[in-house]
């Protein structure tokens, strides 16, 4: 059987974030999502109790999940990550891949957090490419990121995500803001600028209240689209209704 992948693709993916702090709602929201069409999920383990944070309980909801990409992520001081280290996060990234995670996210300031999620420290940055090179060789894609979560220009933008991809990651991931009109159409042209510029897929998002580029960026270069069933406790409110992506992908 083919293995799933997020590196190709004849549209961008719709990828159901399936926000759940126990393993039956995580399935119960993949159910929900198929048949409107989800085409990969999103599954963020630091939301997700503790005592089911064992390689048992991942093995089984990837299987669940099968044949469709997982992404994964596990950010810092969230939920059952509440004061972790980030050597003790990239650890489990590493037992999410060896468990079948497709895609493992890597914040850029792993090691060194910074405001924006994204270091230069020379020491973090090597600790950084060791760990994607390890995420590589057991089998998983690395999409590195950087929730800056303020309005950036686009030389800055651009700079970010060649750093990511000199430092080896499969897919860039930035976020951005946006507060009104003329900060949100710089944003439309940052993402073409991308698609001109780098030689790796990305996924280029806009936070605040001007959420255009969720909803029209696979149309523009992103590579996936992140989205979900429905709006419920945990999850991610910007993030748009899976039925209404569809609809917006497939008529543009």
């Amino acid at each position: 059987m083919k293995k799933p992948t997020f590196l190709t693709y004849e549209k961008p993916l719709l990828t159901c974030m399936v926000q759940a702090d126990n393993p039956e709602r995580i399935k119960e929201l993949v159910n929900l999502s198929l048949p409107i069409g989800a085409e990969a999920f999103g599954m963020q383990f630091c939301r997700m109790k503790s005592e089911y944070r064992t390689e048992e309980v991942y093995r089984e909801l990837f299987e669940y999940a099968s044949p469709y990409p997982i992404y994964v992520t596990n950010y810092r001081d969230r939920g059952s990550n509440e004061g972790k280290s980030d050597d003790i996060l990239a650890s489990e990234l590493l037992t999410l891949a060896e468990c079948g995670a497709t895609l493992c996210d890597v914040m850029a300031d792993f090691f060194a957090p910074e405001e924006g999620e994204f270091t230069m420290d020379r020491d973090a940055v090597s600790k950084q490419m060791e760990l994607i090179d390890q995420l590589h060789k057991r089998g998983a894609e690395v999409i590195m990121s950087s929730h800056v979560l303020k309005f950036t220009p686009a030389e800055r933008v651009l700079e970010i995500a060649r750093e990511h991809q000199r430092r080896g990651a499969d897919i860039c991931k930035i976020v951005t803001d946006a507060a009104d009109a003329r900060e949100e159409i710089e944003n439309l042209r940052i993402i073409d600028l991308l698609k001109e510029k780098l030689d790796i897929p990305f996924l280029f998002l806009c936070a605040g209240e001007c959420r255009i580029l969720r909803r029209l960026g696979g149309a523009l270069g992103n590579c996936m689209s992140l989205c979900v069933y429905e709006h419920d406790a945990l999850s991610t409110k910007s993030q748009p209704i899976l039925s209404d992506m569809r609809a917006v992908r497939d008529l543009i």
